[in-house]
């Protein structure tokens, strides 16, 4: 009776200490197929443009067929869920956004827990946002803007892609460094919100800076101001929040790749560097910089799971002074 456990343990041990030397023979062997990214918001972001355009260079350098999948849906964590459940081959890999931060206080539960369940392998680019108004609205600056919304608290509304998104988060901290009160409105995706924007059925909202620079030189949009702590080269006239008199005010969105928990890490080494090289190819660096992002360098994976957990404890603070905590 008592000889059966003992065997299990050996056994268990035995396949622990087998494991460091099988992983490397995987990854030499990597990828053995299609290597897949979801991506967790909807066709024509910033992050859905820039993963199809990183393909082609990430196809060569891999030698194996590269799939991009948008499965949108509950702040990102339909994608990040079916990530997580993935083999931990490196071939299923999760392309997030900042919601992911976020994720963890907003909603009352996740089917997974971001930081255990999750390896994070690269940091492709920054998202800086604009804050940008219906031109009927009648205001030109934000000073303008927050005097009208102390005038109207809670009168005056914004779209955003879904709750957790960087464009949600961003008007979440605006509302509590100014000490104003709006509307949020929720769509399946930034685009939807900016054509509500456009069609003045909605009075505002933070967008991907490269999102919008077409529309503010049609005049369709009017721009008030940029989230990052320094001007938008590609909109190099729209003042940051900052200098618009918010001070303190930083909401960046970023994209980070992540594979399952438990994929080897010869694995997760090789695609950070080739992810690297991929997005160091000059016509997506190009495509970045068009888009209004910030290409980064992205730290070693193990430097990357202190950013995320940094993240998560920086959002969820927000999160909480915002009132928003475990409403979803």
């Amino acid at each position: 009776m008592t000889k059966t456990p003992t065997r299990r343990r050996s056994l268990m041990i035995f396949g622990a200490a087998a494991l460091p030397l099988t992983a490397p023979a995987r990854a030499a062997d990597y990828p053995s197929g299609p290597v897949t990214f979801i991506v967790s918001f909807p066709a024509g972001g910033s992050i859905d443009v820039v993963m199809r355009a990183m393909a082609g260079p990430l196809q060569q350098l891999l030698g194996k067929p590269i799939v991009i999948e948008n499965r949108a849906g509950a702040g990102g964590v339909l994608a990040t869920g079916d990530v997580v459940k993935a083999a931990p081959d490196g071939q299923t890999l999760l392309a997030a956004a900042s919601s992911l931060a976020a994720n963890p206080t907003l909603m009352k539960s996740l089917p997974f827990d971001t930081l255990k369940d999750l390896q994070p392998v690269s940091l492709m680019f920054r998202t800086p946002l604009v804050l940008v108004a219906d031109p009927k609205l009648p205001v030109h600056s934000v000073k303008e803007l927050v005097a009208l919304l102390k005038q109207k608290p809670g009168q005056i509304d914004f779209g955003h892609g879904g709750p957790g998104s960087a464009i949600h988060l961003a008007a979440e901290l605006f509302q509590v460094m100014t000490g104003t009160q709006m509307t949020g409105v929720s769509y399946r995706g930034a685009p939807l919100a900016l054509n509500d924007v456009i069609g003045g059925h909605v009075a505002l909202m933070f967008a991907d800076a490269g999102s919008v620079t077409g529309q503010i030189a049609a005049g369709t949009v009017r721009p008030l101001g940029v989230s990052s702590t320094v001007r938008v080269p590609a909109l190099p006239d729209v003042p940051t929040i900052v200098e618009a008199g918010v001070a303190g005010f930083d909401a960046v969105g970023w994209t980070l790749i992540c594979a399952p928990a438990a994929t080897p890490k010869p694995i997760v080494d090789r695609l950070s560097g080739e992810l690297a090289r991929a997005a160091a190819a000059p016509e997506v660096h190009a495509l970045m910089v068009k888009l209004g992002t910030i290409p980064v360098q992205s730290p070693p994976p193990a430097e990357l799971q202190k950013f995320l957990a940094a993240e998560i404890e920086r959002w969820g603070d927000l999160i909480k002074r915002a009132g928003a905590a475990n409403t979803l």
